[in-house]
This record gives C-alpha cells, structure tokens and sequence, in this order.
C-alpha cells in the first residue's frame, strides 16, 4: 500500500520507499543469479563502480541485467542525495541527506570512520530532550534508504563503523533495519560488532537480533535508572522495568561478546545527581557493560542545559572507581546548533502542514 500524503486540500501519493528486497526482486526479474546479485551489492555497499567498455561485468553479467544497469544505478543514487554539509569539529561532519521523495533525514560523520545514520523521517518515541520527534514519525526508510546513507557517506571517505543512532527508532522499523545489517555486514565489509543497533528497549529487539545472521552490537537509551523520571524523558518508549531491561540486554551482550553501550544524554540538574550515579552502580555492577554519557546538544525552544565539563568528568571518575566503564561521547554539532533533528528542523518548510498515513509498516 502506498503512503498517502496530505498537505491541505492536496493530496500525492509517494512512491514506497525502497527496500533491499526490492533490488533483489529486480535482479533476478532480470535473470540475475546469486552470485550476480553478491557481486552488485558489494559493488554498490563498498562504492565500487564498474567501466563497461573495459569491466569484466560485461561478461559476468547477464545480458538483461548488463542493459539495465545504468537505470538501476541512477536510481540507486536517487535514494540518498547530499543537501548539506555542516562541519562540527575534527572528523565530524553533520549531513543534511534527502531521500527520493524530498524528505530529509540525518547522518553524522564521526572520527575513525564512525557514520551515525537515520532509520525513520521523524520518531515516534518523543524523548522531551530531542528534536528528532517533535513532529512526530512522518515514514519509515526502506532497507535500501538506509544503506544508501552509509554508501554517500563512502564517496566522501572511509567507513568502517555504522551506528543506528540518528533520527528515529529502529526498533520501530524492525524488518528493514535488520535487512540493511545483513547486508552492511555481509556484503557491505563491516565488521558485525561494528554495527550498532540502538533502541530504546523494545523486547522485540532481544527476540530478533539473535536470531540474525550478523549480529550488531546494542546500544540502550537509558538516560535515567528512575523509572518515574524515564517516563516523563522517554513518554512513548515501551514501558519496561529498568532492570528487565538491562537483565535482556545483558544476555544479549554474552551471546555475541560485545559490551551493552548504555546511552545516557546529561542533562544539568535531571540526571547529572549522585542518586543516579548510586543508581548506575546498583544496576550495572559486573555486567558486560559500558556506560556513554553524552553531554546535551542545546535545542531551541527547550530550557535543558548540558553539565559543566567538570561534573561530567567527576561522574566518569566516580563510576570508574566502582569497576564500571563509562566514556564521555561528544553529541557532535553543539558548535553549530545540530543536535539530532535540528539541521531538517531548518530545512523544513513551515508554511504547509504535511501528514502521512502509513497504511503499509514496511
């Protein structure tokens, strides 16, 4: 079913977003066979390109999949297109990307060829502290949408690491982003713990993920260890008691070896308390955990503030001290006012209202 789009009395209709199964589909529509289609996609994941008067592919190839090519890359360079670029410090790079039918989601770059990419335009999730679901969801990305964002960001250099951190849920679009890990991490030469699967804790996630054949590593939102705070932060998130949470993402973690990334955005008199540190302490003492304080990106129109650096370090230290690894993460576009959400904040235009069904999840 199509997504039906409504902006006052006019009404389009926009194209489902694209999906790896769908390029499949066409492949073998065009008698491609598996090794024909592992060939194309490692060529399109890795940024490879192939010059037909000379490229082997020519006969590699079958003859109808050989014609079409040229229509199938044009279309595969549609999905992600570069809008904007927005320096924020050594390495970081915000990316304003739109998407076939316009809308806009965002990708970081990050130092060591780390790459934050979006999984839904907007979020359904509404955390107080972030821009990302002001609106609301507006759609979901298909699994080829998604990957196409990792593949931009490899025609501006290296990248090696993949973190579903940026706009949206991906718990919310389950099905494509689990596609779009098979192939980034098959097809696509990234390591399977260097991808990064975050959520906010959905019990779908820790039914789902092991059962992959590449299997990311987890990043849970967290934020607060008060369940009664953590509503009032996280009002649309699966209401789940905390330390389920972290008993599930701790069996996730001695399964595939890696490390939980707790996430934990300070914010200067909310969850920056020595309560909380005791709180952190109780609940991830000797786990196979490492906590990610990622000090607040102002948003306009909120009154939050991030912690002084000083606190910020003493709360590193303090955990420290009781075996838990924590890391101080920079939330990359402070200097620019590009917090998660606010560089497609800027974008959008305000004169129309714009609502979409989804009458189709996928």
């Amino acid at each position: 079913m199509p997504l039906a789009t409504f902006e006052h009395d006019l009404i389009s209709v926009s194209p489902l977003p694209m999906r790896i199964s769908d390029l499949t589909r066409r492949l073998r529509d065009l008698d491609a066979k598996p090794c024909h289609e592992d060939r194309l996609l490692r060529g399109w994941t890795q940024n490879a390109s192939y010059d037909r008067k000379n490229s082997p592919a020519d006969n590699f190839f079958p003859l109808a999949l050989r014609r079409e090519l040229p229509a199938i890359e044009a279309e595969l360079n549609q999905l992600a297109r570069l809008n904007s670029e927005h320096p924020a410090g050594p390495g970081i790079a915000r990316l304003l990307v739109e998407l076939h039918d316009g809308q806009m989601v965002e990708s970081v770059l990050l130092p060591r060829g780390g790459l934050c990419i979006s999984t839904q335009v907007g979020c359904a999730v509404g955390c107080v502290f972030c821009m990302s679901g002001r609106n609301g969801l507006l759609r979901q990305l298909g699994s080829a949408e998604i990957v196409a964002q990792v593949v931009l960001a490899r025609k501006r250099r290296l990248v090696n690491k993949v973190v579903f951190m940026g706009m949206g849920e991906p718990a919310h679009n389950l099905d494509n982003v689990c596609d779009a890990i098979e192939l980034l991490g098959l097809q696509g030469n990234i390591g399977h713990k260097n991808l990064v699967f975050s959520t906010v804790g959905d019990l779908r996630v820790f039914e789902r993920l092991p059962q992959l054949q590449v299997k990311p590593a987890l990043a849970l939102s967290l934020h607060t260890t008060d369940a009664a705070l953590r509503r009032k932060l996280l009002p649309s998130a699966p209401q789940i008691a905390i330390e389920e949470l972290a008993k599930y993402a701790e069996h996730y973690a001695r399964i595939t070896s890696y490390p939980v990334q707790y996430q934990w955005t300070l914010i200067e008199g909310v969850n920056d308390s020595d309560a909380e540190l005791a709180g952190i302490v109780q609940l991830l003492s000797g786990k196979y955990a490492v906590m990610n304080f990622i000090p607040f990106n102002s948003v306009v129109g909120l009154s939050y503030r991030r912690p002084s650096a000083e606190r910020t370090a003493i709360m590193v230290q303090k955990l420290h001290k009781h075996g838990i690894l924590a890391k101080i993460r920079d939330s990359a576009g402070q200097e620019i006012d590009g917090a998660c959400g606010q560089l497609r904040a800027r974008a959008a235009t305000p004169k129309v209202k714009t609502i979409t069904l989804h009458t189709d999840d996928r």
